[in-house]
């Protein structure tokens, strides 16, 4: 990224992407500057219409911090749908041909949104429920929990040859077809953003969606655009996984977040890496977590954190298991506790403290176990570092 914002009137006559940048402006406008055909995905979480008329409050009458942004209030529908098929129709024109578009939404505006997407021309591949583990509750006891999200999978058309990665999805689902109800926590803990002990984004998504969305349905390299950037985890995820991105976003507090965070981010896999086709997890060397117990690479006592949340954690015990609580376990059995007993891959979910400051994903300790000789004297084994601790392969020095 360049230190300084992309605005529309920088783009060049639309003859080239801005890519890895985020522009501010309204995306209906900036879709007009865009070249024609050139973006391979897009994830799109567009205002919800929540038509939100009152102040929302808990049984002990403390207020709820509610979406009541200037973003999401419309005067009616017929003015959201005005407004929906605009920038649906942009989302059409830059999307290449054989492209594909991800829409999210609640009961409030996915029905509306869905309709107007098969009016323009777009393809349904699927519809992914995303249930939550820690939904709000209807704090007045007048409705149902509203515990899940809906996400649109289409693509142009109905001849485009769009990316769908079985194998990758599958490691989603310990080796299954990925199904399209995905269970996962809400964006809380030190992943969501705060300035001034407020949420810098009142609707920010969790990475770990994200993460599916565009392991399933792009590849190294391609251009993921969100047009309703927000505080960028559509960036975020996109940088660590080695694709290309473009955001767009009106609000200035919004994109300076979003650079801030993105500028952080480390590519934890290489293109070689990413599971693609053939998937190369799950061709490739395997190596049980309690390798890196017996390594050295992590000892008894340390801690793991589930998606970078401190406040969801595990103690790695001397067998090599997770222990929570009273549970203990494989990595993928006690990372199921966090997602309502949804199957997911341990590697991919639990981070450590990484001696550089932060959280880094356990994969890339199981990358760094693999490339470790396997018969050679202790003395000559690579030296790690992890939290404050020097160790070599074998016992801590």
């Amino acid at each position: 990224m360049t230190d300084q914002h992309t605005h529309p009137s920088d783009l060049s006559n639309g003859t080239e992407l801005p890519l890895d940048e985020a522009i501010i402006g309204n995306c209906v406008d900036v879709f007009a500057e865009l070249p024609a055909e050139s973006v391979d995905l897009i994830f799109a979480d567009p205002p919800y219409n929540l038509q939100l008329r009152q102040e929302l409050r808990r049984p002990n009458n403390t207020l709820v911090d509610a979406v009541t942004d200037a973003w999401d209030q419309f005067a009616s529908f017929a003015d959201y749908d005005d407004f929906t098929r605009e920038w649906l129709a942009g989302c059409r024109r830059v999307l290449k041909k054989d492209g594909s578009i991800w829409v999210i939404g609640s009961y409030h505006n996915i029905y509306r949104v869905g309709a107007i997407m098969q009016d323009l021309g777009f393809w349904f591949l699927n519809d992914v429920i995303w249930v939550k583990t820690n939904p709000m509750p209807n704090f007045r006891g007048v409705r149902m929990t509203n515990a899940h999200e809906t996400l649109i999978w289409a693509a142009k058309s109905e001849r485009s040859r769009y990316t769908y990665n079985n194998q990758a999805a599958k490691s989603f689902n310990e080796g299954k077809q990925l199904r399209s109800d995905w269970t996962l926590p809400l964006c809380t803990g030190s992943e969501r953003l705060r300035a001034g002990g407020r949420k810098v984004h009142s609707t920010q998504k969790p990475e770990a969606l994200l993460e599916r969305v565009l392991v399933v349905s792009s590849r190294p390299g391609d251009v993921v655009l969100d047009p309703f950037f927000g505080s960028g985890t559509t960036g975020a995820v996109a940088k660590r996984l080695r694709r290309h991105w473009i955001g767009i976003e009106e609000s200035e507090e919004y994109v300076a977040a979003a650079r801030s965070r993105i500028a952080a981010v480390v590519p934890s896999l290489t293109l070689d890496e990413v599971v693609l086709g053939n998937d190369a997890k799950k061709s490739g060397p395997r190596l049980p977590f309690r390798r890196l117990v017996e390594y050295g690479i992590l000892k008894s006592g340390d801690t793991l954190y589930f998606l970078r949340d401190r406040s969801r954690s595990a103690t790695v015990t001397s067998s090599g298991l997770l222990q929570c609580g009273e549970n203990e376990g494989s990595i993928h059995q006690i990372a199921r506790l966090y997602t309502g007993g949804s199957p997911c891959n341990g590697w991919d979910h639990w981070y450590y403290e990484s001696p550089e400051g932060g959280l880094a994903v356990i994969d890339d300790l199981r990358r760094m176990a693999l490339a470790m000789p396997v018969h050679a004297p202790l003395c000559e084994m690579p030296k790690i570092a992890i939290g404050h601790t020097d160790l070599f392969r074998g016992e801590p020095i």
